[in-house]
């Protein structure tokens, strides 16, 4: 069997286990939610396989396609505006897949605890029930840190203040030099922590 043709058996039999699960969760008439953590597979383009979790806004990031709205889509909804926010960087519309691969935790945390979200380029996005008192610094610790397409200088947290979303940069490069800054502030629950992918050359 030639490599060509291996590669294309392979290609298909990840998209239909894919599309596999994302059927059974259309045919359950279900509605993506924030705090759903999807799979999200670009046939064209590895580099952009991940997970993404959906945050408190409802939307997902991703490279070259940026912020794409989801929450409340159906999973074939979602798979097209995916389609669609990736079409303009191919030359012909990309084959992508988007499945679900955990459903939002309806847990209540405890006193002790509180919930945030950290998305984007971190080994292990999703919501995290971390100690009360807990710093931006160890939040990311325990997200599994940085993937290799991080952009560590752009780091952001989010958080709703009266009823008005907040945002604070953090320069991850600046605390390593001793530059605490943002980095050692506490976590408050429902915080949002966003670590965008590198753009080209950064």
């Amino acid at each position: 069997m030639t490599s060509t043709r291996y590669f294309s058996i392979l290609a298909s039999l990840v998209i239909l286990v894919a599309t596999t699960f994302a059927s059974m969760a259309n045919a359950q008439g279900y509605r993506i939610r924030s705090g759903d953590l999807l799979r999200v597979e670009v046939l064209e383009d590895s580099t952009i396989n991940r997970e993404v979790l959906v945050a408190p806004d409802g939307r997902i990031s991703l490279p070259l396609a940026g912020n794409i709205r989801v929450s409340g889509a159906s999973i074939p909804e979602a798979q097209r505006r995916v389609t669609d926010g990736l079409a303009s960087n191919f030359a012909t519309r990309p084959t992508v897949v988007v499945s679900l691969l955990q459903l939002r935790p309806d847990t209540v945390a405890t006193p002790s605890t509180i919930d945030i979200y950290v998305i984007g380029e971190v080994n292990n996005p999703g919501m995290l029930s971390i100690a009360g008192g807990s710093t931006l610094l160890q939040a990311l610790s325990q997200a599994g840190g940085f993937t290799d397409f991080a952009a560590e200088k752009r780091v952001q947290l989010r958080r709703v203040v009266e009823g008005r979303e907040t945002v604070a940069k953090l320069n991850y490069k600046r605390v390593l030099n001793g530059e605490a800054g943002v980095a050692l502030s506490e976590m408050q629950d429902g915080d949002v922590i966003v670590v965008p992918a590198r753009r080209l050359f950064e």
